[in-house]
């Protein structure tokens, strides 16, 4: 790799990992803080999502691991 390739890329990595960042004004935390701006979204909703699953598998952990009970993938 050359240097100027490096130096070209370093400044790509730079330059986005800047614009990433930026200035977030009082009047907009508010919005940012609420329930359903989280990535995980609402416990509630998830564990029932689970105890669904759960049930229709006839086991625990049915939702993170695709298949079905007879043993095909």
């Amino acid at each position: 790799m050359t240097p100027n390739r490096a130096l070209g890329i370093a400044c790509c990595v730079l330059v986005l990992s800047a614009a990433a960042c930026a200035p977030v004004a009082p009047y907009q935390r508010g919005y940012l803080a609420r329930d359903d701006m989280s990535l995980d979204g609402n416990p509630g909703t998830a564990k029932a999502l689970e105890k669904t699953y759960a049930a229709k598998e006839a086991a625990s952990g049915g939702a993170s691991v695709g298949g079905g009970g007879c043993g095909c993938n």
